[in-house]
């Protein structure tokens, strides 16, 4: 997305300006959501916020606006992005939605329907003639076998004596940024494998990060948007192994937390103190991998 007023910054949504973050407190689920496009005719609501916008946003494409059922929100869909505005086209508002009675990450599944290419999509989006109401993609796998992961796929950080995690992660995912500040509270050994979640912009970071001349350095500084020393080439096949091990078990998106020592799965956010229980919880003998 192209926007240069106001100027864009490196976001999940290539969107800068008026940051009003939306937040939840559960996971981040799929829902199979109807598609935006191909609307045949347009409320005078979409009318008077398509000619807002075209007005104060002259450069960005807008391919499909919905007003619909968000709580006075009007959805925007630029390409392969989301943003969200009043039905006036005052405020721009970047972030994601969440519906916490249902537990479901709208945006989240509008991004996947919208970005066909994004890993695991076929996940996310239920068959017409199979979708029931209220129903959610299938859970990741519950324990994984971590035989076929490839080492250079993996940034590792954090004190080596400390709690190992195996994490997938997106940088342009805010949810993974706040994991970060979490497993540091524990003073965990992270193995951080990227995925590209949204799209190949978030490939781009993630090669980049990879080759970095400092990798821990770069990975920290990508989360909170700031710039790093170059990259140098490097092979980044293990990124690709990355994607390919999520698409195997199931991992639509991110976080997801893996413990080394028995594969076990725990998918999206979690606070300190549950990660360190996760992570250290003492596993039978009969059980190990």
């Amino acid at each position: 997305m192209n926007i240069t007023e106001p100027k864009p910054q490196r976001t999940g949504l290539k969107i800068a300006g008026y940051a009003l973050a939306l937040v939840a407190l559960s996971s981040a689920t799929g829902w199979a959501a109807a598609s935006l496009a191909g609307q045949a005719k347009q409320s005078p609501d979409v009318v008077k916020v398509r000619a807002a916008l075209k007005l104060r946003l002259p450069k960005t494409p807008i391919d499909a606006i919905d007003c619909r059922g968000l709580a006075g929100l009007c959805e925007v869909a630029s390409k392969t992005t989301l943003f969200y505005t009043d039905q006036k086209a005052k405020y721009l508002v970047i972030g994601r939605i969440y519906d916490m009675e249902a537990r479901q990450d709208l945006t989240a599944a509008r991004l996947l329907a919208l970005n066909p290419d994004m890993l695991a999509a076929g996940a996310a989006r239920a068959e017409p003639d199979k979708e029931q109401k209220g129903s959610e993609r299938p859970s990741a796998a519950k324990n994984v076998s971590l035989a076929g992961l490839d080492p250079t796929g993996a940034i590792f950080w954090g004190p080596s004596s400390g709690p190992k995690a195996i994490i997938f992660s997106d940088f342009a995912c805010n949810y993974c940024k706040r994991l970060t500040g979490e497993l540091q509270a524990i003073g965990a050994r992270v193995e951080e494998r990227p995925i590209s979640i949204f799209g190949k912009e978030s490939r781009k970071l993630a090669e980049k990060v990879l080759c970095a001349i400092n990798p821990e350095d770069a990975l920290h500084k990508a989360y909170a948007g700031a710039s790093f020393v170059g990259s140098v080439p490097c092979d980044t096949n293990g990124l690709d192994a990355n994607e390919a091990f999520a698409r195997k078990y199931g991992f639509g998106g991110t976080p997801v937390i893996v413990r080394p020592k028995d594969g076990a799965v725990l998918e999206g956010y979690r606070p300190a103190a549950e990660l360190k229980a996760f992570l250290t919880q003492a596993i039978p003998a009969s059980t190990k991998g």
